[in-house]
């Protein structure tokens, strides 16, 4: 049941963050693409925004299908975390804990859910499993 309960933590995290980032790199599921993001991004001092914005859409979406493929898992969990890490800093920090007050506790669950599942292991019906 274990396996079961890791497979399904890894494919609904995973799959919501391959959409966030679809939405920077695509303009996919009401996303603003590339240019929008980079805008927003430069507004807040991440700086060239189109660079950050592809970069944050890359770690997001690239990490995304590696976390919810459980293939290279560490990597994958990695990426989402410093995804959440820059996010946490740099938008939801200042605003406090609660995701009632766009605060960084949704961020927070996020990040320790793909360092958790990095420490002990993606589970049996992953990649990671099957080739290593």
């Amino acid at each position: 049941m274990m396996d079961i309960g890791l497979l399904m933590i890894r494919l609904v995290i995973g799959l919501t963050f391959m959409g966030h980032g679809a939405q920077k790199l695509f303009g996919w599921f009401g996303g603003y693409g590339l240019k929008g993001t980079g805008g927003w991004l430069e507004s807040i001092g991440l700086k060239p925004g189109v660079t950050m914005a592809l970069l944050a859409g890359l770690g997001e979406f690239v990490g995304g299908a590696l976390f919810a493929a459980g293939f290279l898992t560490p990597v994958a969990s990695i990426l989402i975390a410093i995804t959440m890490l820059v996010a946490i800093v740099k938008v939801h920090g200042p605003n406090g804990y609660w995701v009632t007050q766009n605060g960084f506790e949704y961020n927070l669950i996020l990040l320790v859910v793909a360092i958790g599942v990095a420490l002990i292991g993606p589970g049996q019906y992953a990649l990671d499993a099957i080739l290593f």
